[in-house]
């Protein structure tokens, strides 16, 4: 009869143990209220940097034949760009390749080789962009005859960007303060604050550059930077 009271009296205080667990079970709290915007940001800015693709391409009957011609043509080039002014630490051989030249197959025969065509590329780097056009015309009348594509760039880049990404901030903060007037709440403090997208102001502009521009202008025109941002602000009624 003793353990038989035990347990009854366990199980009560068991039960009692648990009533108020179950009592504290509430529903999700409602998610805070909340404005989010866009912010933008751009900086137009001239190009202080400009990178060019040159090179010189021989062909010649043997391997040996194009490999020497194609040798000697791209060291007047080099010659002119050091006879330019253009540091050597400011140009580098950027590609080379001999490749042999086959005849165009007959039916039922093998193509044999004509001939081989030896390439030399050199990619320039200059601080001063109005040489530009001087340095193509440079390259032309050394014997480079495959000039391929100028790069506009931007040295700064990194530090305009983060002034773009203050204005962005700026312009965001904006954004959300109208929000909030027109709904009549206050705006309170930032709770999230993205960039959207990748910021890559170099090499934005290229262009062509036909064998024929020897003495043509070239214009750099302005690059523009830009940055994106969300922004998330929590609200709450005007006092």
């Amino acid at each position: 009869m003793g353990k038989r009271i035990f347990l009854h009296a366990f199980c009560l205080a068991a039960f009692a143990a648990g009533a108020p667990f179950t009592a504290q079970a509430q529903t999700p709290a409602a998610p805070p209220a909340v404005i989010s915007v866009t912010g933008e940001a751009h900086i137009s800015v001239p190009p202080d940097l400009a990178q060019i693709d040159a090179g010189v391409t021989s062909e010649a009957k043997t391997a040996r034949e194009a490999s020497d011609a194609n040798n000697t043509a791209m060291g007047k080039v080099l010659l002119a760009l050091k006879g330019a002014g253009i540091d050597e630490k400011d140009y580098q051989t950027s590609r080379l390749s001999l490749q042999a030249q086959n005849s165009v197959a007959r039916p039922g025969a093998s193509p044999t080789i004509t001939g081989y065509r030896a390439s030399n590329r050199v990619t320039i780097r200059l601080h001063d962009v109005t040489k530009v056009a001087n340095v193509i015309d440079a390259l032309v009348t050394a014997g480079a005859n495959d000039i391929g594509s100028i790069n506009f760039m931007v040295s700064q880049a990194s530090k305009l960007l983060d002034d773009a990404r203050e204005q962005a901030v700026a312009d965001a903060r904006r954004k959300a303060e109208i929000y909030a007037k027109a709904a009549g709440v206050t705006l309170g403090a930032p709770l999230s604050i993205s960039e959207e997208g990748a910021a890559q102001p170099l090499f934005r502009a290229r262009m062509a550059v036909p064998m024929a521009a020897a003495s043509v202008p070239v214009a750099q025109g302005e690059e523009t930077l830009s940055i994106t941002v969300g922004m998330t602000w929590a609200i709450k009624a005007k006092e």
